[in-house]
């Protein structure tokens, strides 16, 4: 076997060519969004190259920048001859929003692990090794981090925060210290099944959640710091917005591939309630007669049945829709302007 460039490996015969590839194929891909972040990006470069120094496998770092209007692409650009560093710029045509330019690197991303974390140096790349080594221990597909000691503003940050992990883990059954912490690992394969929508990347867990049981997620303390450079883009009107994203949240995880039965179920019980109403109202005339056009009653009686009937047909129509989606709906929610890779800045 050996003459012919093979070994039995588990019971099975691997070429050389094929050990080869595999030795060579990326172990981790690093993706990262960006917004405005000049002063960051330098910085945030250095502090992953020397975490992953010793990572020992493969890796490459995705910088995905959000239509950002400064020089953040500029900066990045500058450690794009950097030994050592396998490098993508990813630049979206706009601003499209945290969560698009994170599915933007997700799609992207050719490691058999994805690791996220923002763009702000809040994450501490230091953590990556050892979330990727637990991941693999633990036999998760997703690992999340929890900044157990958070330097952010207790009122702007730390308190909606709090609220929105309360609700999260409340609604959805998925329980963690921590949704809103983007330092993540996740299991390529996974992730890639999950179509991240909206401004819902707080919600990856769950939506993780609806592709594997729940014993494939976990979480483990990480490092956090506090904000050197620019402003925040988070602060406490984005509870509300959290409330609004956990309603379609929950709608999608328990009626996505069948939003007949919720619009149907309402319209059924309304069409019930209007039943009963119209019954009593029949009895009251004929039988009583008593004179029932002038009645509230009658009216309220009338406005439930159009109700149902409309409660129904929506149902029947979200139900062709989503059929048409689960077709083959691949439509990105982001437009890549240009990847900028070592080669092609040469």
């Amino acid at each position: 076997m050996s003459n012919r460039g093979a070994e039995e490996l588990d019971g099975r015969t691997v070429s050389a060519d094929a050990r080869e590839g595999a030795e060579n194929a990326l172990e981790l891909s690093v993706v990262v969004p960006l917004f405005n972040e000049e002063e960051s990006v330098g910085p945030l470069i250095e502090r992953i190259c020397t975490a992953m120094a010793g990572f020992g496998k493969p890796w490459e770092l995705l910088l995905i920048d959000d239509g950002s209007a400064d020089a953040t692409v500029a900066r990045a650009r500058q450690s794009l001859g950097r030994e050592g560093l396998d490098l993508k710029i990813v630049e979206l045509q706009r601003n499209f929003g945290q969560t698009a330019a994170m599915q933007a690197g997700i799609d992207i991303a050719a490691g058999r692990l994805i690791a996220t974390m923002d763009g702000d140096l809040q994450n501490d790349p230091k953590d990556i090794p050892g979330m990727v080594a637990a991941l693999e221990e633990r036999k998760l597909d997703l690992l999340v981090g929890w900044r157990k000691n958070r330097q952010d503003d207790l009122l702007m940050r730390k308190i909606p925060s709090r609220i929105a992990n309360y609700l999260i883990g409340r609604f959805t059954g998925v329980k963690l210290h921590d949704y809103g912490c983007s330092l993540k690992i996740y299991r390529s394969a996974i992730i890639k099944q999950v179509q991240l929508m909206g401004e819902m990347h707080r919600f990856i867990p769950a939506w993780v959640a609806g592709v594997v049981p729940g014993s494939r997620i976990g979480e483990m303390p990480v490092t956090h710091h506090a904000r050197q450079y620019g402003v925040s883009k988070y602060g406490i009107s984005r509870t509300f917005r959290v409330i609004l994203d956990l309603l379609s949240v929950m709608f999608f995880m328990r009626y996505k591939a069948r939003p007949g039965h919720f619009f149907g179920s309402l319209g059924l019980g309304i069409g019930a309630v209007s039943s009963l109403i119209l019954a009593y109202l029949f009895i009251d005339k004929f039988i009583f007669g008593n004179d029932i056009g002038t009645r509230p009653l009658l009216l309220i009686a009338v406005m439930l049945v159009l109700s149902s009937v409309q409660l129904i047909t929506t149902g029947i129509l979200a139900e062709m829709l989503a059929r048409a989606y689960y077709r083959g709906d691949d439509t990105p929610n982001y437009i890549v302007r240009e990847v900028i890779t070592r080669e092609s800045a040469e």
